[in-house]
């Protein structure tokens, strides 16, 4: 992890930790690095989604790229997803959204995506780091080399057709609820859905430049809940403010996190002959009820470290087709290269049809284990984490559970903090087990 970039991007709050001054550096470096660097003019694509600050962002991008000689073109508004498609498909050097995913308006984020749609490699980002703090100088162009921007709406529109092409099913009579968290789906997901035949019911679709993400989308589910038991609808679909990633909620209102989501889409793919290596890529933090769950129906599965990053390079590696977060980023290999919240709610909408289920019934396998997850602050993670006697804590705590339960002691990425998580048949039983661990931290001096 750089300086700057972390596993998603360069985010901050704008003009504060994120500024437009980086953003211009940014352009310049990769306008010149794919670009004359290579011997050629840069081709590199820019979506974002209804921050207003995105705007400043956009243009102070291009405003780098053109300086060293790049064109850029210019897809506004738009998905996460969307971006590292059409990077892909129309063959550009790279991509670039401006997102801070699900935080609040005054945050923002510029992520950068390589020449096949995938995260920029970590090699390639330190070297935009290095710029930034001026290690290195890249030529400006000048005469002809200057670049242009590029209106690029047209990939936003092929995108759009690539999704109602994934469906095999009409959506006809099939009454849908969309929560577009005021952001990057505000515009896609009703023309997806609407071109399909669905009976379309959408909220929070009037984004002002500050509402992204406030008290709706995923991270406010609680709202598409009561709308969709309210209006009677057959299920519900929320996504975050770039639409990367997508919770659902049944007809009787109960939500469908990325576990669920998981299990139904690898138990279809399984019935199909399609769940190639029998696998499923989850993170550590999925729940134990979902190994469960996949246990009864001898379906296998790799845990990575918490990001989607992670569950990509996994597939990539094994050829596991269908990975993701319980937050929802789910990502289907054999499509696209990141999650997809849109097409991630068609590919429920596909098991609902062709098994003929609701929701719910499809997602009923999966019973959440109830889970304690507590923090504590320490002066050094690696010393806390790597302490015999708290190692011996952690085993006592998993021995005890057996396969009741399980325990996960693991470091913050962005915090002094060691993070203690217990599932268990009761709270209760959670609450034990968490305490007993963070009391032998404490207990050998590791807190602050």
């Amino acid at each position: 992890m750089g300086k700057y970039f972390g596993t998603d991007g360069f985010r901050g709050e704008a003009n504060k930790n994120l500024t437009y001054e980086h953003a211009v550096k940014i352009g310049r470096f990769l306008g010149w690095y794919y670009g004359t660097n290579q011997g050629k003019k840069a081709k590199i694509v820019i979506g974002k989604d209804t921050r207003r600050s995105s705007y400043m962002f956009e243009y102070a991008l291009c405003t780098g790229l053109m300086a060293s000689g790049a064109d850029a073109y210019i897809m506004h508004v738009t998905t996460t997803p969307s971006v590292a498609y059409i990077t892909r498909v129309d063959e550009f050097d790279c991509g670039i959204m401006i997102s801070a995913s699900h935080n609040p308006f005054y945050d923002n984020g510029i992520k950068l995506l390589n020449g096949n749609g995938e995260k920029m490699d970590e090699e390639t980002i330190l070297k935009v780091e290095d710029y930034i703090d001026g290690k290195c100088e890249v030529p400006i162009a000048g005469r002809e080399e200057i670049g242009r921007t590029v209106d690029y709406v047209a990939g936003r529109n092929r995108y759009i057709g690539h999704l109602i092409s994934m469906s095999k099913y009409s959506f006809k009579d099939v009454k849908v609820g969309l929560d577009v968290a005021n952001g990057s789906a505000w515009q896609i997901a009703k023309s997806v859905f609407d071109a399909l035949g669905a009976k379309t019911y959408v909220m929070n679709d009037a984004p002002d430049g500050y509402n992204i993400n406030t008290d709706c989308g995923s991270t406010h589910i609680e709202h598409l809940q009561k709308f969709v038991v309210d209006n009677g609808l057959d299920v519900g679909f929320a996504y975050d403010g770039d639409a990367d990633r997508c919770l659902a909620v049944d007809e009787k209102g109960n939500v469908i996190t990325g576990d669920h989501i998981l299990y139904i889409y690898g138990l279809y793919m399984k019935e199909r002959g399609k769940l190639i290596n029998n696998k499923v890529v989850t993170t550590v933090m999925s729940n134990f009820g979902l190994y469960k769950a996949f246990d009864l129906v001898d379906i296998e599965y790799d845990k990575t470290k918490v990001g989607d990053k992670y569950v990509y390079e996994n597939m990539v590696e094994t050829g596991n087709r269908i990975g993701g977060e319980q937050s929802g980023h789910i990502i289907f290999s054999k499509y696209e290269t990141t999650g997809d919240g849109i097409l991630t709610s068609l590919k429920l909408m596909e098991v609902m049809l062709a098994k003929e289920k609701p929701m719910s019934e499809l997602a009923a396998p999966v019973v959440f284990y109830p889970q304690v997850l507590k923090n504590v602050r320490v002066k050094s993670k690696p010393d806390a984490q790597n302490d015999p006697d708290v190692q011996a804590a952690v085993q006592k705590v998993s021995d005890e559970l057996g396969d009741s339960g399980r325990i996960l002691v693991r470091e913050s990425g962005t915090e002094p903090v060691i993070r203690v998580m217990v599932e268990a048949d009761t709270e209760e039983i959670c609450e034990k087990h968490v305490d007993a661990v963070i009391d032998v931290i404490k207990a050998k001096g590791h807190t602050e």
